[in-house]
């Protein structure tokens, strides 16, 4: 059983894209060879910390052009480096697909696709920024991983575990402060799942920010007599299916939630695993066949129905099937 947070950890707000260039520096310092590579976006992505902790040689900077930006993580990952690419999500995965699939994934080469700024978190930058299928475009990769930390001690594990996972892995962060789900210093697994909370009546398997959002669920429905528990599916691909069927076997039901399209992503997976091996009543929560917006973040939850309030209506929806 992995540790969460305590409140006070809780109430510290932080970014899972904060988690990046002071890990990559931590890594450095134990002797890793990591590299980053970014898009002229190193304060925003914060691989500039790997600079600034003493590392500027690590640290590339491609300019605007991410096609570049993946194909020279290429090249520094066939001389023996971790390669890191940064930017943000939207360009760092749709517009390098050709070099992730082609160059990357196709060759089997250890370089960690890590791009910020990932989902409805980009808030006011608007629809344009806000990446909402890249778990859909890695995850039908071969070769790729896709990690999808909730918070920002899982964002650091994550990023620790690209570096000991050889080949491509994609980390996906957010731009928005988010509360703290784990303890500091946790340690998480590829192809694993979290049990966060146990519960008999219902399963919600989330991943990112929606985790948060589902524990907030959880407890208001804990209000009204339903018992949910709760699953980090922090490892997207590959996907825990025994601790994802064990919880569906126990409680009959499941709802996924994701700051994603429901087209492609966690949903799918799941929705997969279910259809071959336990067919059971489902519901998603997630982006429906739709383009993002300006706004805070907080806004754009309750308005894309991401929020808590649309796991816990979800819940009662698959409650009734």
């Amino acid at each position: 059983m992995v540790q969460l947070a305590n409140e006070t950890e809780r109430a510290a707000k932080r970014a899972t894209r904060a988690a990046f260039g002071a890990t990559l520096a931590e890594l450095a310092g134990e002797g890793l060879p990591v590299v980053a590579v970014d898009a002229d976006l190193s304060g925003s992505t914060t691989t500039k910390k790997l600079a600034d902790a003493g590392y500027p040689e690590r640290l590339f900077n491609c300019g605007i052009a991410e096609q570049n930006m993946v194909d020279v993580a290429a090249g520094l990952a066939i001389t023996g480096h971790v390669a890191y690419t940064g930017s943000f999500a939207v360009f760092g995965t749709g517009r390098a697909y050709d070099q992730i699939r082609n160059t990357v994934c196709y060759s089997n080469l250890d370089v960690k696709i890590a791009p910020t700024h990932a989902g409805i978190s980009v808030g006011p930058d608007g629809g344009s920024h806000q990446m909402l299928e890249d778990i859909s475009l890695m995850r039908g990769l071969p070769n790729m991983r896709v990690l999808v930390p909730a918070d920002y001690a899982a964002a650091r594990a994550a990023l620790r575990l690209a570096a000991a996972t050889p080949g491509p892995v994609y980390v996906r962060m957010g731009r928005a402060s988010v509360p703290a789900v784990y303890a500091d210093g946790v340690e998480l697994e590829l192809g694993r799942a979290y049990v966060l909370r146990e519960g008999a009546d219902a399963t919600v398997v989330a991943c990112g920010v929606e985790v948060e959002q589902s524990l907030k669920a959880a407890e208001a429905l804990a209000a009204e007599g339903v018992d949910v528990e709760v699953i980090d599916a922090f490892s997207v691909k590959p996907l825990d299916e025994k601790t994802v069927l064990a919880s569906v076997r126990k409680t009959g039901r499941v709802v996924v939630a994701e700051e994603h399209s429901v087209h492609g992503g966690l949903g799918s997976a799941v929705a997969e695993v279910l259809a071959r091996k336990l067919p059971a009543p489902a519901e998603f929560v997630g982006m429906r066949d739709a383009f993002g917006k300006s706004g805070e973040f907080e806004e754009l939850l309750d308005y894309f129905d991401l929020g808590s309030g649309a796991i816990v209506e979800a819940v009662k929806r698959v409650m009734g099937r």
